[in-house]
This record gives structure tokens, sequence and C-alpha cells, in this order.
């Protein structure tokens, strides 16, 4: 079936959290849950980074190819778990991939070199791979089509919570405590996966589609169908993931760094305290708002407003001096900028069918973020040369090509999941 023959038109009808069912609650819960820890675990490297360069005598470009490694890492995530998640069931990989990403975030604490550290952090990655793919097919195959957008934003959001979390987090931590507790935390996530395997159920249309499996030809066919609209979205997010993780793994560090290194001068508690602003008062109202003008605008219509957007701010905020004027600048950069992503979560769920959803869903999203796993690198060395403020002009230019990218993804508003 054609992509366009699978479209009905919906009228958008307002958003009420009584009128989900248990199961559509359990499930946007825990993937919120879920990824929300994710980004925790995640983030709480870019957190310490000035603090773990000085432990390991590391430069900015080391320090960049870290997170490098994390990004890579979740491409060989995402082919895992996601095709296990197809095969096996979208919950039971999501379980899975949480404890994956916990485990060795907490191991992290135990690291006594580099290369202990690089290996441990790129494990971290397979799991934060594994979590995104599984969750957000989760979510859109348990949610109706008039709401999936929103929810989708609700998901999302749980990545600005989470970092918010993971500022205030290490920055206690590190007032009473060295480095290594700052990791030790990121085990608290397996304690969610009890919940989620008593309360949460496996999609109704994956049974049925596991029921009804498909042959191997089916499978091939398609993928070939698929692939056109799959190349696109990935191109599409592999800009906006090479903007995102090369601006906002750096924002802490610049915050930090002495203006003589390029950076903002900042005290670890301003740093800790801007953080908290940017992620609940920039990037959570715009994963929100995106749900909500994806629902009644359309998927790629929103993605690429917010892309023009971003990359039209993020000059501002490299340019600015005045703390209070990179609190603004930072926030609104930080609502587009990071917004788009609920509409790349969408798009990536309703242009393949449930056969293949999981997997091309973390190919779109989570290869993109291994082409883009370079990014954190290219902004260290650019801000070894020329400072990070001046680095981040990549970054601008990265969301722009996205937005163009993104002229080339279908729209999928009003599609109905087959």
């Amino acid at each position: 079936m054609s992509l366009r023959a699978a479209v009905t038109i919906t009228v958008p009808e307002v958003f009420r959290w009584r009128h989900s069912s248990a199961t559509q609650r359990n499930t946007l819960v825990a993937t919120f849950l879920g990824w929300m820890l994710n980004a925790f675990d995640v983030m709480l490297y870019s957190l310490i980074i000035t603090r773990l360069m000085s432990v390991f005598r590391m430069d900015e470009a080391t320090a960049g190819l870290l997170n490098a490694l994390t990004l890579a890492a979740s491409a060989v995530g995402t082919l895992l778990f996601g095709s296990l998640a197809d095969r096996f069931g979208r919950r039971r990989m999501l379980n899975y991939s949480i404890i994956t990403y916990s485990v060795f975030t907490f191991a992290c604490g135990l690291a006594s070199s580099v290369a202990m550290l690089a290996l441990l952090r790129f494990l971290v990655g397979v799991g934060m791979g594994g979590e995104w793919n599984c969750g957000a097919a989760l979510v859109a195959e348990a949610w109706p089509t008039k709401w999936r957008g929103r929810a989708m934003g609700i998901v999302l959001s749980g990545w600005a919570v989470g970092y918010a979390l993971a500022a205030m987090v290490s920055g206690v931590i590190l007032t009473y405590a060295g480095w290594r507790w700052v990791f030790f935390a990121g085990l608290l996530p397996v304690l969610l996966t009890s919940w989620i395997r008593r309360k949460v159920p496996e999609p109704a249309i994956w049974e049925h589609s596991r029921a009804s499996a498909v042959s191997s030809a089916e499978k091939k066919a398609l993928w070939r169908a698929a692939q056109p609209r799959l190349v696109a979205l990935l191109i599409m997010n592999t800009f906006g993931m090479f903007a995102w993780w090369g601006l906002f793994s750096w924002v802490p560090a610049y915050l930090v760094l002495p203006s003589s290194q390029g950076g903002r001068d900042f005290q670890m508690v301003g740093m800790t305290t801007l953080m908290i602003v940017l992620n609940l008062a920039g990037m959570l109202p715009g994963y929100l708002s995106f749900g909500v003008f994806a629902d009644r605008f359309g998927r790629k219509r929103s993605v690429i407003f917010y892309l023009v957007a971003a990359a039209l701010l993020v000059p501002f905020f490299a340019a600015a001096r005045e703390p209070m004027v990179i609190v603004v600048a930072g926030c609104i950069a930080a609502f587009f900028g990071t917004g788009f992503f609920a509409g790349s979560g969408t798009l990536g769920n309703e242009l393949f069918p449930t056969p293949i959803r999981a997997t091309a869903l973390g190919l779109t999203y989570n290869l993109a973020r291994g082409l883009s796993a370079l990014a954190p690198w290219v902004i260290g060395r650019l801000g070894e040369t020329h400072g990070l403020s001046w680095a981040f002009l990549a970054c601008g230019v990265a969301y722009g090509a996205a937005a163009l990218s993104g002229l080339w993804v279908p729209e999928t508003r009003g599609l109905e999941l087959s």
C-alpha cells in the first residue's frame, strides 16, 4: 500500500488525559520515564566533562571524542534492540535497554583510565540507542493518530526533565563527593524495569503482526518500499543531530570555561542553575508545544519551521555575553533546536509499517546519531582553534541543512498505522 493511500483526514480534537485508556497512560508514563532516565544517564558525562578533563588530562578534542563514541554506539544499539523488538516485543527490549545504559553508567564511576571510560561510554550508547526505538514504537502503536503527535511530544519532553535532573543531581553530588558518585547515581533507572514488566502490555497492533507474521520476501518488499522515506528522514535527522549534539554536549563546558578559553566563566552553581532553566524553560515547552502544532498543522511543516528557527537563533546564543542575554537566547534556541525531535519521532513511527517499524525508526534516529557522532569532536576541535562561541555557528548551519532536507520527507498527519 502506498503512503498516500494510507492517509485519512482527521480533525484535531482537544487532548484529554481522562479520555485515554489505562494501557495508553501506562505506556506513555513508562516511555516518558525511560527517556527521561536515558537523558539523565547520558548527559551526566557532559555535565562533569570539565572535571573529567582535569582528572584524566584530556584536551577538548579527546573529551568530545568520548561523547562521539556514545553517539556512534547508539547506532549499534538501534540495530540490535530494534530488530529484537520487532521480533520479541517492544516492552521486553525497552526493559533490557534501560538495564544496559543504567549498569554501564554506574560502571563509568569505576573507570581508571581514558580507554576504560571510552569503552564504558560506548556501552552506555548501545543501551541509549535501544531505548529510543523500543519506547517510541510502543507509544506510537498504543496511541491513536489524532493524539499521536502530542503523545510523542510528552515522551520526548522526558529528555529535558532528565537533563535538568542530571544537572541538579550532579551539582549536589559534586558539592559533597567526587565525580565517581555522579556516575554511581546512574544505576537508579533499573528500578523502573519491574514496574514496566508488570503494568505495560505489548501493543495490540504488534501482537496482531506477530500472529500473522510476514514472510522474508514480504519483509524485503516492505524495506524496498520504505527506502526513499527512510533515506529522506535519515538525512534530516543526521543534520539535526549534528547540530544538537555539537551544541548541547558542549554548552556546560562553554559556560564554565574561562573567557580566555572561549567560555563564559560561569561558576559551577551558576552553570547548574542555567542548565536547569535551559531545560525546563526551553527544551521542555519546545517538546510539548511541538505535539500540538504537529497534530494541528502537520508534522512536516512544523518540523521545518522549528529547524529554521533554530538555525537563526543559535548565532544569537553564541554571540551573547551578558548572563541574562545568555539565559534568554539559550532558552529560545533550546525551545526550537530541541523541540523538532518530537516531529522526527512522530514521522518515523508513521512512515513505516509495523513489521519493520522499530528497526526502521531506530535506523532513521539512532543511525543519524551514529553518523553525527563526530559533532562533539568537531566542535571541540573548532573550539580549540577559534573558541566555542565561533564553533557553535557550525551548529546553526547544520540546523539549516536539516530544514532543507526536511522538504523531501513526506507528510504523515492523519496516517493510520498499518
